[in-house]
């Protein structure tokens, strides 16, 4: 093959090698996500949006505070957002040691163990119990954290 040919045909390789390191990946969905809760009684995600695709989505909530959990105690549970009231009330009877979640409620949807300043947890939220168009809400259930520590979950495409 003659030297010039043949720089031709590996230019042109080398080129297609190039462009497709810059071609679109195929992108997986993301299916988890962190949230981070503070001694402010604040969650650092006010929404979030689970892909359809995920068969399960599993949330990280890292206290960033200092405060210990029987004073300052953070969880995360996801509920309708029509059941929020009635989901929190029943979890401040069940008290500390339910992570003030009812044991067996129905209406919850996932809910992570209470957690203290400096600590951190995961839960993982079932996508097949989750409907498009539903609204959800995911809050902390410790007594009177919910006012604040609130956010809206929707199911995605």
């Amino acid at each position: 093959m003659e030297p010039t040919k043949m720089i031709r045909q590996l230019s042109a390789i080398a080129l297609l090698g190039i462009a497709g390191a810059f071609a679109a990946p195929a992108m997986a969905a993301e299916c988890k996500a962190t949230v981070e809760s503070t001694d402010a009684m604040q969650f650092t995600t006010k929404s979030m949006t689970i892909p359809a695709s995920c068969k399960e989505y599993t949330v990280t909530l890292k206290h960033t505070g200092k405060l210990a959990k029987n004073v300052m105690g953070h969880n995360f549970v996801v509920t309708k957002t029509s059941d929020v009231n009635a989901v929190n009330a029943d979890g401040m009877k069940a008290g500390a040691d339910a992570n003030y979640v009812k044991a067996g409620d129905a209406r919850v949807i996932a809910a992570s163990k209470l957690i203290g300043g400096g600590e951190s947890t995961t839960v993982t939220i079932p996508v097949s119990k989750l409907k498009a168009g539903e609204d959800y809400t995911f809050f902390c259930s410790f007594p009177g954290h919910v006012a604040l520590m609130k956010g809206s979950l929707t199911l995605g495409k």
